[in-house]
């Protein structure tokens, strides 16, 4: 969607001129953010590519009988079209004229511009018609494809009318210009909102939210926006039924102190910030943690976990990169795990692991794993190492004590740009020769691309690998290899993946069932599914 509109408008490309910008090359680095913001934005309830079909149970006798339809249905009817078709129902005859001013609409803004090279104030023009026309409700508005530097103005306006016509659901997205535009505080009056999403902006100063709320927020997206330390905070602590709170992107480190009774999901991705403190959540489900970074460089990023009694998925934990902090205890390696050090409702863990490291900060995954003895889905990326020291093998593993989880609870372990180096091996080697009630391993190879080594190659090092003890691993679990065309370090993740509550494991790279009973069948699919993203 964002490629339709990446031209720059004629007075924008001026400034940039005067400027001694490029505005080609500012265009290009803006399509390449607004594809990211766009990629985690929820789809409009309407498309423009939808058909409709109706089936014909006899010759038309020329009866208009949808026009008899209740003022119910065919609201329900037009409520699903496009803005513009939806308008356009008004001269299929009299009985419709009415219809689609009382009917609550989906304004999407990039549904009302047909040229590939509409400018900014094409939109606005287009937008400002359709909220004069009508009288609302619009139940789902997104508004993400003008630079609204220079009209805020009339975004305030349209702010001020979406609130009088009771708006739930809003997209706001802003494209880049080379600075930051001030986010109306206009916005924060819309108490109707069960879903918004915010892109682009500067944040107002908390303080001058006083009074503001969100009673019935349920979704919150924040994109890119320049924020302060509280401002988050505030935000949630406003908005009492809100279950989802999704973040990426920032210029400036922040700290998030989360306390909230309703939240169920968190997902922070492509984040500089400096710490993450889960102080009070007690309905949180799932807490995932992707590409975040500290503004201070090679420092590492705090991750404090109090009161989550109802935590089951967490990822993606990354040795050297986190530091874990669990009920006031910083988890070091090596150190002895108590009770009070544990989180035990987790039966989903992610990590992010540099195998060919040997230091402190390998020594962080068992540390890790036995705060976490509950687990049932273990799923590990392996890091790319430029540089790899000392030896890695088995023994290593073997001398790192009881790991419960992986004893007597894992049943389900996949792991993904596996390169085939013996340091991998042995960490695989380790779980299938001590995880009693394993099920299923997934293993993905690293594209072609991007190692010496071909897809049938890698496959090779775990077809014919034998742990030295237990022997019975080849006829109990289901073991499936499997190739890939992504990205080096895998596919970005999406906020879709997280906020699907439906979904036990939305990290899981394939699907499983798990028998009640009998044991699991050894899968040989290398070459069969090698070419699955």
């Amino acid at each position: 969607m964002a490629s339709r509109f990446s031209n720059v408008d004629p007075v924008t490309t001026a400034d940039m001129r005067r400027q001694g910008l490029d505005p080609h090359e500012l265009d290009r680095s803006t399509e390449q953010l607004m594809s990211l913001i766009h990629g985690n934005l929820p789809d409009p309830p309407v498309s423009t590519t939808a058909r409709l079909t109706a089936f014909r149970a006899r010759p038309s006798d020329g009866v208009d009988r949808i026009s008899r339809l209740s003022d119910a249905l065919l609201r329900d009817i037009v409520s699903r079209l496009p803005v513009k078709d939806a308008a356009r129902t008004a001269a299929l005859a009299a009985r419709w004229r009415g219809v689609w001013r009382s009917t609550p609409l989906v304004l999407v803004d990039t549904h009302l511009v047909s040229s590939a090279r509409a400018s900014t104030p094409d939109v606005i023009a287009a937008v400002s018609r359709v909220l004069a026309a009508h009288q609302g409700p619009f139940r789902c508005v997104h508004l993400t494809c003008s630079r609204m530097g220079a009209y805020q103005a009339q975004l305030k306006r349209w702010l001020r009318l979406l609130a009088a016509r009771g708006v739930q659901e809003l997209v706001l997205v802003n494209r880049p210009w080379l600075r930051e535009v001030p986010l109306p505080k206009t916005l924060f009056t819309i108490s109707t909102l069960t879903r918004l999403y915010i892109g682009v902006w500067k944040f107002p100063d908390a303080a001058g939210l006083q009074g503001a709320s969100f009673p019935h927020l349920r979704e919150l997206g924040i994109c890119s926006v320049a924020m302060k330390d509280g401002d988050i905070d505030a935000v949630v602590s406003r908005s009492p039924a809100l279950e989802i709170l999704n973040i990426q992107g920032s210029m400036k480190g922040v700290h998030l102190r989360l306390l909230s009774h309703s939240l169920r999901c968190v997902q922070i991705c492509s984040f500089v910030i400096e710490s993450v403190n889960v102080v009070n959540a007690p309905r949180l489900e799932r807490l995932i943690l992707s590409e975040c970074l500290n503004p201070a460089g090679g420092s590492c990023i705090r991750v404090k976990i109090g009161n989550v009694p109802k935590l089951k998925v967490f990822g993606f934990l990354e040795p050297g990169k986190y530091v874990l902090e669990i009920q006031d205890t910083v988890i070091m390696a090596g150190i002895k795990t108590s009770a009070s050090m544990m989180v035990t409702s987790v039966n989903v863990l992610s990590m992010k692991v540099r195998f060919g490291v040997y230091d402190d900060v390998i020594k962080m995954v068992p540390a890790f794993l036995k705060c976490f003895p509950n687990v049932k889905a273990l799923h590990i990326t392996s890091e790319k190492c430029d540089q790899l020291a000392g030896k890695f093998d088995l023994k290593f593993w073997e001398e790192v004590g009881l790991i419960v989880s992986v004893l007597l609870r894992l049943k389900v372990i996949t792991f993904r740009e596996y390169r085939a180096r013996q340091d991998e091996l042995a960490f695989l080697q380790y779980i299938l020769q001590h995880a009693m009630v394993l099920k299923y391993a997934v293993v993905q190879m690293v594209n072609p691309k991007f190692t010496s080594l071909s897809v049938d190659e890698m496959a090779y090092t775990i077809d014919n690998m034998q742990p030295p003890k237990n022997k019975k691993w080849a006829s109990t679990v289901g073991l499936l290899t499997m190739g890939t065309h992504g990205p080096e370090g895998g596919e970005t993740w999406t906020f879709r993946k997280g906020a699907d509550l439906s979904d036990d494991d939305p990290i899981a790279p394939v699907k499983f069932i798990i028998r009640v009973a009998g044991p699991a069948t050894r899968q040989h699919k290398s070459r069969a599914a090698k070419h699955r993203n």
